[in-house]
């Protein structure tokens, strides 16, 4: 049963970002740069590298090493992997603090993937370098957030793992050279975003993740001192300037440490405000509170759209299974409250229909509200795992925020381009045409070739009822069993792919 604190939405207020309710903090960036797809955030991400001069602080799910950053450009006498690149950054900036922090049981997915744990230890040694393991959380619980801090004046935050299976770009070619794991086998491909920040909310980050580290360590961390230069990258065009952007938690409650619910809180108050269209992004789509929340607008006889994308499938059998099903609830349960058929789910495939994994966690409503970050729409991230988000909001009314409203369709129509296949403008004047974002998306939609698939319903044939728990996607914490079985999961899964990818005499596996 969800607390009731969970899940009281913000209603009645001006605006949905409210600082203690659906958000943290709200802070000032001068540059707000959404990065859609790994290849340009790796990119970018080494570009600041290389201008970091005080403190480096990376919190992540899970980390490998030997993933390339920039496979297209290398540079002269840098390594093109993370760990050697790392390495080599502290050599030449002896003064530099790199520090990275790691959920604790990622380490299985690491070990399970055939990481070396000595290549580990060795970085680790590396002077200059802290790597430190996070356990502070319930049994269960994972740590989820995906933040990078650089001297305190440029962070990135959102759902990116620096890990393998994620580089790709945004054209998602059927077959790339490229998109291949440090095994040497290749992957699928892969959808992501993320956010790049400066000024104030830049160092809001910092503070979280410095709190993240005092907690998971015990060692405190002082604020770095003034940038010697500005680490932002050259080629990162930001989509916004001056703008307040919003920062939103969810944590479990551990050890004295009340829980938060921010995340939860703000996707209820922004579905209860939209007025026309919900577009969301999500690696999964199982949160009892949100389908029940979608639910009850698209009851309305002038409620609005809902727009969901995600991936075919999820990653593994085991978590196909717990997802898969809650899926299936949640789809049920909406399908049956719409009754005027607003709502639409769809998966993105390739040229060729090879299906593309959704990994984003995106929430775009109307021209009003834009959120990015490690958030899915399951449980877990509603109220166990450690998540973090970033949200701007045009104020209705506000003559000054027309340019954010500008920048919050651009992004829409932008991933839709990506998706569908086409310009971002054409997905803008389909809209307009249509007057309906559904009607555009069924417009731009090819029979085949680089599209959206409407996802059937559900695959399995007793639909349980939407307040059942689930194994892996629970509402509170659940013993630590599980995560050891999600881990061995996914390494039968790679060991099938191999074995498909053999079979087919091919190097592009499910992933």
């Amino acid at each position: 049963m969800h607390h009731p604190s969970h899940t009281a939405p913000v209603f009645g207020t001006p605006t949905l970002l409210q600082s203690g309710l659906t958000c943290w903090r709200i802070e000032r960036a001068t540059r707000f740069a959404p990065i859609v797809d790994a290849a340009a955030y790796f990119a970018h991400l080494r570009s600041a590298l290389l201008r970091a001069r005080h403190a480096v602080l990376f919190i992540g799910w899970e980390f490998d090493t030997r993933i390339k950053l920039d496979p297209d450009h290398p540079l002269p006498g840098l390594p093109e992997e993370l760990g050697p690149f790392l390495s080599e950054l502290g050599r030449r900036r002896p003064e530099l603090s790199i520090r990275v922090l790691q959920w604790n049981l990622g380490v299985l997915g690491t070990l399970a993937r055939g990481t070396t744990p000595l290549y580990l230890m060795n970085w680790m040694r590396a002077r200059g370098f802290r790597f430190r393991l996070d356990s502070a959380h319930p049994p269960g619980a994972s740590h989820h957030q995906k933040i990078v801090v650089i001297d305190d004046v440029l962070a990135f935050c959102g759902g990116i793992d620096m890990t393998d299976d994620r580089w790709d770009t945004r054209d998602h070619a059927d077959q790339d050279a490229r998109r291949v794991r440090p095994s040497g086998h290749g992957y699928a491909p892969f959808h992501d975003a993320t956010v790049a920040v400066d000024g104030a909310a830049a160092a809001a980050l910092g503070a979280l993740a410095r709190e993240r580290w005092y907690h998971a360590t015990g060692e405190r961390i002082a604020p770095p001192g003034p940038p010697a230069q500005d680490p932002w990258p050259d080629g990162l065009r930001p989509l916004l300037r001056d703008v307040e952007v919003g920062i939103a938690r969810t944590a479990p409650a551990y050890h004295g440490r009340p829980d938060v619910h921010e995340i939860e809180r703000l996707y209820l108050a922004a579905i209860a405000a939209a007025r026309d269209t919900i577009y969301i992004e999500s690696q999964y789509f199982a949160a009892r509170c949100i389908a029940e929340a979608m639910a009850a607008r698209l009851r309305e006889p002038d409620g609005p759209e809902i727009v969901v994308i995600n991936p075919d499938r999820a990653m593994g059998w085991l978590e196909e299974a717990a997802m898969g099903r809650g899926r299936d609830r949640a789809l049920a349960h909406i399908r049956s409250a719409d009754r005027f058929g607003r709502f639409r789910i769809y998966r993105p495939v390739t040229a060729a229909g090879q299906p593309i994994y959704v990994h984003a966690k995106v929430l775009i409503v109307d021209d009003r509200l834009l959120k990015i970050g490690s958030s899915n729409l399951n449980n877990r991230s509603m109220g166990l795992d450690t998540e973090c988000d970033l949200a701007v909001e045009a104020v209705p009314g506000h003559a000054i925020d027309q340019a954010v409203t500008a920048g919050i369709l651009g992004l829409r129509h932008a991933l839709l381009g990506e998706h569908l296949g086409v310009s971002p403008e054409e997905v803008a004047r389909t809209r307009t045409h249509t007057g309906s974002l559904i009607a555009a998306i069924e417009v731009l939609r090819q029979a085949a070739g680089r599209t959206l698939v409407p996802l059937d319903g559900p695959s399995h044939e007793v639909v349980p009822p939407l307040s059942e728990g689930e194994l892996l996607d629970p509402e509170r914490p659940e013993p630590v069993w599980r995560a050891v079985l999600h881990a061995l999961a996914d390494k039968r899964r790679r060991r099938a792919d191999l074995a498909q990818s053999l079979s087919n005499g091919k190097s592009i596996s499910k992933g």
